[in-house]
C-alpha cells in the first residue's frame, strides 16, 4: 500500500484538482491510483476541483469524500481561503467496494439499509467508510438548519449488514453557515447522498476518538418535552430560559450553532468521576424561533433521557488529541505493526479561530504523525463518526484518529 498526500490552496478549482493529484502522485512515486480520499472547501466550484483530479488520476479511479470547512495534512493546516487535500492510495492487497445512496433527505435509516444492501460481504471485512451530506435544509436568518440525522444512518447500515466491521466516517460540511454541501461519489459529485467504501484485505484499522467537554456541574437534567432534534423542556421547564440562566443573557441566542456550551449523555456509571470517554456530546444548532426550544445535531435522545450541561475545555481538548494520538502509535508499534496512513476526521468546532485559542489541536496529532513520518490527511467535519462503547455512533465535537497498519 503506497499512499501520497496533495494540499493545495487556490481559487482556481480545476487547477487545484490538478496540484493536489500531482503533489500526491509525486511525493510518494505511485504507480497506479486504486482510490481517492478528498475535501476540498466549500468556496471551492466542487465539479471543477473533481474533473482537475480526474484529469491527473483518470476517470475510472474512485474519488470519494467531499465539502470542508478546512484541510490538515502533515504539515499544513488551513480553513482560510480554498483549502483542498487529497489522499492518492495504491491498495495493492487491499480491496474495496464503493457504493452511493442518494435522496438521503428523504429518508436517512432507508439510506442505511439501501446502502449496506448493495454491500457484498466478506468474512474478513476491516472498515466501512461512510461520507454523507450534513446539511438537509440550511441556516436562514430566522431558524438554524435542519440536518440529516447520523443516527437512524448508522441503525439502518447496522440491521442490514449484521457484522462488527466498525464505522467510521463524517458528515460532511463546507463552512461555518452550514450552507448546502456537496458529495464525491465515486465517479461524480452529488449532494444529499451517502458514500460507503468497505474496506477488506491484509491490514488492521485502529482508531481513537479525541474529547474535550466536561459536565458543568454534576446536576443531572431529564428531558420532558422533546421532538425529533428540538428540546423544548427540561425538568418540566423551558430549556431556553434555563440556558438564559447559565449564560446570564440572551446573547447565545444570536449564535448558531452555540460557541461554548453542548449537551451530554453519560453513558457510564452516573456517579463516578466523569469520564470524557463515556459521553457523546451533542451541540446546539441554535434557538428555534420564538425562542421555544433549542435545535441539537442528532435526533437521538427522546423524552425522559437524563442530560448534563457541558463545556467546551480547551485546556482538555488539546491534551486529549496529543495523548490518544501517542498512545495509538504506541500501540500500534507494540503490536507489532507498521502504520501506513492516517485520516483526522475533527469537528469544525475544535479550530483556533472558532475557539479563541492560540494552539489548533490538530498539529499536536500532526506533531506525532511526522515523527514517525505516516502519511497524514484531515479535515473539519460537521459530524463524526465512530464506534464508542461497542456502537458506532455520531459524535459532536470530536476528533476521530483513524490508522490503516499492515
Amino acid at each position: 500500500m503506497k499512499v501520497g498526500i496533495g494540499y493545495c490552496n487556490e481559487e482556481d478549482a480545476l487547477l487545484s484538482g490538478k496540484k493536489v493529484a500531482e503533489n500526491a502522485i509525486t511525493k510518494s512515486n505511485i504507480d497506479r491510483p486504486d482510490l481517492v480520499i478528498s475535501f476540498c472547501s466549500g468556496q471551492l466550484d466542487h465539479n471543477e476541483f473533481f474533473k482537475g483530479l480526474q484529469s491527473v488520476v483518470g476517470n475510472k479511479v474512485p474519488i470519494i469524500g467531499g465539502s470542508t470547512i478546512g484541510v490538515i495534512t502533515n504539515y499544513c493546516l488551513s480553513y482560510e481561503g480554498y483549502p483542498a487535500g487529497a489522499a492518492v492510495i495504491q491498495l495493492d492487497t487491499i480491496r474495496t467496494q464503493l457504493v452511493v445512496v442518494d435522496n438521503l433527505d428523504r429518508d436517512e435509516r432507508l439510506a442505511g439499509i439501501k446502502l449496506a444492501k448493495k454491500l457484498a460481504k466478506e468474512p474478513e471485512d476491516n472498515l466501512l467508510l461512510i461520507f454523507y451530506d450534513s446539511i438537509k435544509i440550511h441556516a436562514t436568518n430566522d431558524t438554524p438548519p435542519t440536518l440529516n440525522a447520523s443516527s437512524p444512518l448508522l441503525e439502518g447500515i447496522a440491521q442490514e449488514l449484521r457484522s462488527n466491521v466498525p464505522i467510521i466516517g463524517a458528515g460532511v460540511m463546507g463552512d461555518y453557515d452550514l450552507s448546502p454541501t456537496k458529495q464525491f461519489c465515486g465517479s461524480y459529485v452529488g449532494n444529499q447522498s451517502v458514500v460507503g467504501a468497505l474496506l477488506a484485505g491484509d491490514f488492521k484499522p485502529y482508531f481513537r476518538i479525541m474529547h474535550g467537554c466536561s459536565p458543568l456541574d454534576g446536576v443531572y437534567h431529564r428531558i420532558t418535552k422533546i421532538q425529533g432534534s428540538n428540546i423544548y423542556e427540561l425538568d418540566g421547564k423551558p430549556i431556553v430560559e434555563m440556558i438564559d440562566e447559565l449564560f446570564g443573557n440572551q446573547n447565545w441566542r444570536n449564535q448558531n450553532p452555540v460557541d461554548l456550551l453542548t449537551i451530554g449523555k453519560n453513558f457510564g456509571t452516573r456517579f463516578e468521576e466523569p469520564k470524557e470517554a463515556n459521553y457523546v456530546n451533542r451541540l446546539i444548532t441554535g434557538v428555534l424561533p420564538n425562542g421555544e426550544g433549542i435545535g441539537i445535531f442528532e435526533p437521538d435522545f427522546e423524552e425522559g433521557t437524563e442530560i448534563q450541561f457541558m463545556l467546551r475545555d480547551t485546556t482538555k481538548m488539546i491534551e486529549s488529541a496529543k495523548r490518544n494520538s501517542t498512545k495509538l502509535m504506541e500501540q500500534i508499534k507494540t503490536e507489532g505493526r507498521k502504520a501506513l496512513f492516517g485520516m483526522y476526521i475533527d469537528c469544525a468546532g475544535r479550530t483556533a479561530k472558532y475557539l479563541n485559542t492560540k494552539i489548533e489541536e490538530a498539529s499536536e496529532v500532526q506533531e506525532v504523525f511526522n515523527q514517525y513520518n505516516i502519511p497524514l490527511l484531515g479535515f473539519y467535519s460537521g459530524v463524526e463518526i465512530a464506534p464508542l462503547l461497542k456502537k458506532s455512533r455520531g459524535l459532536d465535537w470530536t476528533g476521530v484518529l483513524l490508522v490503516l497498519a499492515e
